[in-house]
């Protein structure tokens, strides 16, 4: 799929058939997400690949909007880490790029995604800490859910009358 392409046909997928993701495609998914821009080049995020069910049903316990987890084949967890990077205005932003990434990447190979927010809601930022024991210095940000999708919402076109401004605003 060419890059433009996949930009503008990526859609939340919010839900999914269950199908292996093989270690090849999903090594090609964090390569993908990894390759991402960081403020300073710190590239300060760790990533955490939830396979099994009761994983991904306890995320569901802490986090409103992850139902959809119940018939994904696979979650990524992505975290930033406050030692690589001290400038905690960062980490959020560097952690962003990587979600994109991540998203761009199971559409282009023929899977779906959906990315789910977990950064500056303390409950579930509490919640995701707890299930995998995050160290202090070890923030979580967004979760991506990701399989094979059971819905094809169209594309779109978000551009918006008064958004796009040129040489002021």
């Amino acid at each position: 799929m060419e890059a433009i392409e996949t930009i503008l046909t990526r859609r939340s997928i919010r839900k999914f058939k269950e199908v292996i993701i093989s270690d090849d495609l999903l090594e090609k998914i964090i390569d993908c997400g990894i390759a991402a821009p960081s403020a300073r080049n710190k590239q300060p995020w760790h990533l955490i690949v939830v396979r099994k069910k009761e994983t991904l049903k306890a995320i569901m316990e802490v986090h409103p909007y992850a139902k959809m987890l119940e018939n994904a084949s696979l979650a990524i967890i992505i975290c930033g880490d406050t030692i690589a990077e001290p400038e905690l205005h960062y980490i959020p932003l560097n952690c962003a790029a990587v979600t994109q990434n991540i998203l761009l990447a199971v559409h282009a190979l023929g899977l779906a995604g959906v990315w789910l927010g977990v950064y500056a809601r303390k409950d579930r930022e509490e919640g995701v800490r707890k299930i995998f024991k995050l160290p202090e210095h070890i923030i979580p940000v967004s979760i991506v859910a990701i399989g094979l999708a059971d819905e094809t919402p169209d594309p779109i076109r978000r551009i918006k009358e008064g958004k796009i401004h040129y040489e002021k605003f």
